[in-house]
């Protein structure tokens, strides 16, 4: 067991930096926090609501004051303003104080107390796609409510029984179930998502900024003499105390998730738990691949900068990976959050059998051993002072 002193030296030399200075701490437990914090205020409302909508009523009849009331009465809309025309309310969207503009034109009532057709007109500010997609999704179901119900009335007042004008208005009826997600809650659908990417971004600059240090600041050789001149005995003493601090924010992570937010935990703990490990350990050793072939700890950090946020967007958590162009198919591989985001929904939301968890994983070993290709040319860029100093 003669490699049980060097590495405790070196973790020892490792745990005294991690606790002793600042950027450090902020990179280990600061910043993972105040990011975890951020991302739970932001998205703390779970849904969009009250969203600022403006009427055009030209009608000014009891019909059109039903419609108003009952798109008001939405969780989503809040009639904001009543406006005498269209070109007002136009000035107003563009100013960005309303998203939706709903055109009642005159003689609505008229036209459905003949039987005709009426027709009632929404604008939808669609910059932002989820504010949009709500406000049109609301608002068009309040509409055939209502026009349902005033169809059912017509056919009473001719005879119908209330069941036999509900089944002549709408004969088909759709019953929809919402499998993984029922209550369309977007704490789960981002938060779940996003608190992971922060975990990785701390895991792999921090990771970085370790290793590079001993580049930049020339403590290579008292780092790796500590070792004994062994780079995997150093590697593992440096790396072990952020491997046990980025598992520890990953259980905060969990905890945060599945017992303050909510979000169900249909299938095996254990994997999620087991995921993120591995999740972390392919992190740190894409540091080793970035130091041991950059040698340059500011290029380093920016190239995992990017890496790491480019995840979100290749995960296809917004859109999915089936539907990328094969390019993006093949680039949503490069990143081990994708293989991450697979166990969480496959575990946490849909409940499926461990085995299927076990297949991402696999990809995991793949991210760690690059970094492990690049083990010898890190312990030759560390022994060599040529590369010591560099920013």
């Amino acid at each position: 067991m003669k490699i049980i002193k060097p590495l405790l030296n070196v973790a020892n030399r490792e745990l005294t930096r991690m606790l002793g200075k600042w950027p450090y701490l902020f990179i280990i437990f600061i910043g993972p926090l105040l990011a975890f914090l951020v991302i739970l205020w932001t998205f703390s409302a779970n849904v969009p609501s009250n969203l600022p909508i403006s009427v055009v009523d030209e009608d000014h009849t009891s019909v059109s004051r039903l419609i108003s009331r009952m798109v008001d009465a939405t969780s989503i809309a809040k009639i904001v303003q009543s406006v005498p025309d269209l070109a007002t309310a136009k000035q107003e969207m563009e100013k960005g104080g309303i998203e939706a503009i709903l055109y009642i034109p005159s003689n609505t009532e008229k036209e459905i107390i003949r039987g005709r057709s009426a027709e009632i007109a929404l604008y939808v500010n669609n910059v932002n796609v989820l504010k949009g997609g709500l406000l049109s999704s609301s608002i068009s179901k309040t509409i055939t409510t209502i026009s349902a119900g005033m169809e059912s009335q017509m056919r009473m007042k001719r005879g119908a029984s209330n069941s036999e004008a509900l089944q002549q208005t709408m004969p088909v009826m759709l019953h929809t179930e919402v499998l993984f997600n029922p209550f369309i809650n977007y704490s789960y659908f981002l938060t779940s998502s996003l608190l992971p990417v922060m975990l990785i971004v701390f895991t792999l600059l921090g990771s970085v900024y370790t290793l590079g240090n001993e580049l930049k600041n020339g403590t290579a050789s008292e780092w790796l003499k500590k070792a004994d001149n062994n780079i995997l005995v150093a590697l593992m003493g440096k790396m072990i105390p952020y491997t046990i601090a980025f598992g520890s924010m990953a259980m905060l992570m969990n905890l945060i998730l599945f017992s303050y937010l909510g979000v169900p935990m249909k299938g095996h703990f254990q994997m999620i738990i087991l995921g993120e490990l591995l999740m972390i350990l392919s992190y740190q050793f894409l540091a080793v691949f970035l130091v041991g072939l950059t040698y340059n700890l500011r290029l380093s950090l920016s190239v995992a900068s990017a890496y790491t946020m480019m995840a979100l967007t290749f995960s296809g958590l917004t859109f999915p990976i089936f539907a990328m162009p094969p390019i993006a198919r093949t680039l949503a591989h490069l990143f081990p959050f994708t293989y991450w985001l697979k166990i969480f929904i496959s575990q946490a939301l849909r409940g499926e059998p461990a085995i299927n968890a076990l297949y991402p994983m696999y990809a995991f070993w793949l991210f760690i051993f690059l970094g492990a290709l690049f083990i010898p040319r890190l312990n030759y860029v560390m022994k060599n002072e040529k590369y010591w100093g560099r920013f």
